[in-house]
């Protein structure tokens, strides 16, 4: 019997002792679902190039991108733009190019088939719109980007809005303030500029908007444009985008605009 209670003692302890040994394994050891890579996260992962995007037949095409998708990382992530370019814009000229097919709009620039919209056409407005918003908003952006505007659009900020800080934060105001998904745009109407918003994917050439004109700067805000890098907070993301727009551009689309009055 005594040997017995030994035995057992001895067994005992020897399984106590592994016991400790395995609760002291190093936590390096043990796979959680924690240790997800870096690479696997961020938004500025491994994209493609966007000179491969081919749009299907019609006469709608995307306008090749002046910059690669993580060019503006300073201000938007490259997964964003890959996503933005590659997937929403290249739908919504896909669906144009359906949409007009066979009909009398498929002769018709994209401006006049948004100036002669009819609004109960849904496909039309949100892939029409759609495709001229974000070739506007493509074209606007520029890894040099920032800063601010000089030449005739200056003194039309500085005549028509009060200062470039005004227009600043006039845009800003008004893509933060848009409820939902949509536009903030700056344009020029009867030859001065002026600041508004618009839902969804609607524009200024369209009838029956809150704000009309000729656009020449569009930011888009859409939680596609930017809620892989900043989910909710699209303030941030609108004074980011500051930091990459092309001004030499959309001074000539002022001066466009202007001539065309």
């Amino acid at each position: 019997m005594y040997n017995m209670k030994k035995l057992t003692i001895g067994i005992s302890a020897l399984i106590l002792a592994f016991g400790m040994i395995a609760c002291e394994k190093p936590a390096t050891e043990t796979e959680t679902p924690e240790t997800v890579t870096t690479e696997e996260t961020t938004p500025n992962e491994t994209v493609g190039n966007p000179a491969d995007v081919k749009t299907d037949a019609g006469p709608f095409q995307l306008e090749a991108l002046k910059y690669g998708y993580s060019d503006l990382s300073k201000s938007i992530d490259s997964k964003t733009m890959e996503v933005h370019y590659s997937k929403h814009y290249l739908g919504y000229a896909n669906k144009l190019n359906e949409a007009i097919k066979g009909t009398p709009n498929e002769g018709k620039s994209i401006e006049e088939i948004m100036k002669s919209l009819d609004l109960k056409n849904a496909a039309l407005r949100n892939n029409g719109g759609g495709f001229y918003n974000h070739r506007l908003y493509f074209a606007s952006m520029s890894p040099n980007g920032g800063g601010e505007p000089t030449g005739a659009l200056a003194e039309a900020i500085k005549k028509d809005i009060g200062s470039f800080d005004e227009l600043k934060k006039q845009l800003s105001e008004a893509g933060a303030k848009r409820f939902g998904s949509g536009w903030a745009w700056l344009v020029v109407k009867d030859g001065k500029l002026a600041v508004g918003s618009t839902a969804n994917q609607d524009n200024p050439l369209m009838p029956g908007q809150e704000i009309s004109g000729t656009p020449i700067l569009g930011i888009d805000v859409w939680e596609h444009a930017y809620y892989l890098k900043y989910q909710n907070k699209r303030p941030e993301y609108i004074d980011a985008f500051f930091n990459v727009i092309d001004w030499n551009f959309i001074g000539q689309n002022y001066d466009a605009a202007v001539a065309a009055k």
